[in-house]
């Protein structure tokens, strides 16, 4: 995975949209395993593509990927798991693979899951391969991962909870160990998105 390591304050960095991008910059640095952390909003985006006609939406091109589990992320609040219900509706009507996808619930402070988001998280569970919840971690709030191994032990537990449901689901779909993805050509220079 490749980071920054900066504070949550620095902007973003200006990175490729085409998920096509991140499957050849794992092709030609012949790395096993990227993790591409994306901002674009999954239910506007696969509702805007079946409005707009003719192409599929960037949800639809990640999933697209050779060996891609997707990771949908939301808030643990009423809001947060309101819009990720929206999102995983909006995706089930598309035919986008949910029974490869992991959800992962981050809790914005300390203390329990509300009761709503808890009954959110149960009914998810038969519609996706996992739920797993990430717990509140003041230092990631303040630092991002610039310290990563100050991180509080539940987190370390979550992240590698995390890890495994997307290795699971990656070797329930296509088998463990996973076969060699495809190689593909070279995009030319001019073709770049970035």
């Amino acid at each position: 995975m490749l980071t920054d390591h900066q504070d949550w304050h620095h902007g973003q960095l200006r990175l490729p949209s085409d998920p096509g991008a991140w499957y050849q910059l794992a092709a030609g640095g012949g790395w096993q395993a990227v993790v591409a952390d994306t901002t674009h909003p999954i239910a506007h985006d696969i509702v805007s593509a079946r409005t707009e006609g003719g192409h599929a939406g960037q949800t639809a091109a990640w999933c697209a990927l050779p060996f891609a589990v997707p990771v949908l992320c939301a808030l643990a609040t009423g809001p947060g798991v309101t819009a990720l219900q929206t999102a995983i509706k909006a995706a089930s009507a598309e035919g986008l693979p949910l029974h490869r996808t992991v959800v992962a619930l981050t809790s914005p402070g300390e203390g329990r899951l509300p009761p709503p988001v808890k009954a959110a998280a149960t009914m998810l569970q038969s519609q996706v391969a996992t739920v797993i919840t990430v717990p509140f971690d003041p230092l990631i709030r303040t630092h991002g991962l610039a310290q990563p191994t100050k991180l509080g032990r539940r987190t370390g537990e979550a992240a590698a909870a995390l890890m495994h449901a997307v290795l699971e689901s990656a070797h329930h779909k296509w088998g463990a160990p996973l076969p060699p993805a495809p190689r593909p050509a070279a995009l030319p220079a001019a073709g770049l998105p970035y």
